[in-house]
């Protein structure tokens, strides 16, 4: 019978290794919550750069297929930057050349009026594009509107003549930008660096156009030739 006394646990054991247990599970636990928020937060990530390079392809096509003529006049190509804010709002609009209806099941044309712009409300900034079926220059701009990216920290355009960048572009002086350079960025998590995407198109390359995605994790690509801001 002594032995089998022996054989029990006492109080403190008891004690003791409940202790040890609830601290354990204590780190379990904790481990667990930061590996889900880890992984939300790389899962966030993942669907931001998607986000971006969707917006990003989306312009470069409209770029690529700008609607050109011999006579400067019935083209439009206009690039703005409004200095109400530290940055300056960037206003990129052109005609371009489209086989994607705005409108189901209605008559258009293949040529179209994009306009690209960061717009804020209750729900962020937001880049916006403009897709209008019957581009007239007498009448108020129209069309269908839709904000291809959420949560955007910059859009910034810039535009070289073959000298050097400008910041804004208006085909009243009848010709082209050489190269145009377009860079987005969305907002990161707190203490994080903006994930920022650039390409450029080369209207001189080819009647299409040539693009380049500059794929960036810290900062803008800065392309040869190319002058600081």
């Amino acid at each position: 019978m002594k032995g089998l006394r022996n054989m029990g646990f006492t109080l403190i054991e008891i004690m003791v290794a409940s202790i040890i247990g609830a601290f354990i599970a204590v780190i379990a636990v904790t481990t667990l919550r930061s590996v889900s928020i880890c992984s939300e937060k790389v899962s966030e990530h993942i669907d931001k750069a998607a986000e971006i390079r969707f917006a990003s392809k989306m312009i470069s096509t409209d770029l690529m297929n700008l609607y050109r003529e011999k006579d400067f006049e019935n083209m439009v190509f206009v690039g703005t930057l409004e200095n109400d804010s530290q940055q300056g709002a960037v206003n990129l609009r052109f005609y371009t050349v489209s086989r994607t209806n705005a409108r189901p099941a209605q008559p258009e044309g293949d040529v179209y009026e994009v306009e690209y712009y960061l717009s804020e409300n209750q729900q962020g900034t937001q880049l916006m594009r403009r897709y209008w079926p019957n581009p007239d220059e007498d009448s108020k701009p129209g069309g269908l509107l839709t904000a291809i990216a959420s949560d955007i920290e910059m859009f910034d355009v810039r535009y070289f003549d073959g000298l050097k960048w400008q910041n804004e572009w208006d085909i009243d002086k009848n010709e082209l930008p050489e190269l145009v350079e377009v860079s987005i960025a969305a907002k990161a998590p707190s203490g994080k660096k903006p994930f920022v995407e650039s390409f450029l198109t080369n209207f001189e390359t080819n009647t299409g156009g040539d693009v380049e995605i500059i794929e960036t994790d810290n900062q803008q690509t800065e392309t040869a030739g190319s002058n600081q801001k």
